[in-house]
């Protein structure tokens, strides 16, 4: 029996199996508005059979996208954009999710096919950016941020938290706080972006503050029968592995404390200059250890695309779920194919009958 193609059941939703769709940055929104390229894709991709499906880095505000085209939950016209895309995920079987966030001093870029790089200070597209401190990423995003004070501390706070709340009005049933690669909340718990000297940087504790308050405040508007995760780089893979590890664990267990129901593990991408051993399944050790040191459930992407490598994963207990994201462009019914790859019967439940039917006659 494939240990993917179990349920999963987290607070008050179960998922049909295993496999989840990460979120997908598309850079197709205009003012933060979803349109019809992200309804296509996203009910596509919930036909195709997996169990949760997560829109992609939605801005908590203006400053806080990637690019001009990221999505945003800053206002509710653009939650109303978003309903009709939470229930068609439903409506397909799949749980819906969305991740929302800030960018912080990686914020304001180009595309990725367009430059992957800072718009500059000329451009009418051109916003400034913020971080913890006044330290650039470098490399193609050089850009120094503004150093964020108190005030601008709490004000993004809020803004998370009246995000959260419009997700949930627009039919979200599943939260995911971007605390990764190195945006905003990544940058505040990493010493290569934070030397601030006040309550939010130095130690370990501080530079994990602005993150354990954020989850606390949207804890308190996000129902507590609904899944509250995070994704997180709990490893940056800079030479100092051991200690980033254990105070990212260390603070994964306060974010538990503070009500966080699954972490996605990640890689932090705080810096340019990293040796990341990119491969299959690389992260399954990191997250197995994870998940065995905070008790908390656990998934990850990054390597896990194929279906053997996303059985095994399930199966060794080394991830709950498996994030499947690129796979899923090339095939929207990678879990139908999954599926029927591990030898799953009538692995049809996954698509509707208008495919499943012709799939199934006529299967090679």
């Amino acid at each position: 029996m494939s240990a993917l193609f179990q349920p999963f059941t987290l607070k008050d939703l179960t998922l049909r199996n295993r496999v989840a769709v990460p979120p997908m940055c598309q850079y197709q929104a205009i003012d933060g508005l979803a349109n019809d390229w992200h309804h296509v894709h996203l009910a596509g991709l919930a036909r195709g059979g997996a169990g949760l499906v997560i829109v992609e880095a939605t801005a908590v505000s203006p400053e806080g996208r990637i690019t001009p085209n990221c999505l945003g939950l800053w206002n509710d016209q653009q939650a109303q954009a978003l309903a009709p895309m939470a229930a068609a995920i439903k409506a397909a079987g799949a749980v819906p999710g969305i991740q929302i966030g800030h960018a912080g001093r990686k914020a304001n870029a180009n595309r990725p096919w367009e430059g992957d790089d800072h718009i500059a200070a000329d451009d009418p597209r051109y916003w400034e950016t913020l971080g913890p401190s006044a330290i650039a990423f470098g490399h193609h995003l050089p850009r120094v941020p503004r150093a964020m004070s108190v005030e601008d501390i709490a004000r993004v706070q809020q803004d998370f938290v009246a995000a959260a709340q419009r997700a949930l009005e627009a039919g979200f049933e599943w939260l995911e706080l971007h605390f990764a690669h190195g945006y905003l909340a990544q940058s505040f718990f990493s010493a290569h972006a934070n030397q601030r000297e006040d309550r939010y940087g130095g130690s370990a504790e501080n530079r994990g503050r602005f993150l354990r308050e954020t989850l606390a405040a949207v804890r308190k508007v996000w129902p507590e029968h609904l899944p509250l995760t995070a994704r997180f780089g709990v490893i940056e893979y800079d030479g100092r592995d051991d200690q980033t590890l254990a105070e990212s664990i260390a603070l994964v267990q306060d974010f538990k404390r503070e009500g966080l129901d699954m972490l996605s593990v990640s890689v932090g991408f705080t810096i340019a200059e990293t040796q990341i051993p990119w491969g299959p399944s690389f992260l399954a050790p990191i997250a197995r250890r994870v998940r065995e040191e905070t008790g908390l459930p656990v998934s990850s992407a990054w390597g896990f695309g194929t279906a053997e490598a996303a059985e095994a994963a399930v199966a060794s207990q080394a991830l709950d779920l498996v994030m499947v994201g690129r796979s899923h462009l090339a095939d929207p019914h990678w879990t139908f194919a999954a599926a029927k790859q591990l030898g799953v019967s009538k692995p049809s439940w996954t698509l509707p009958a208008p495919y499943a039917h012709w799939l199934e006659r006529y299967a090679a």
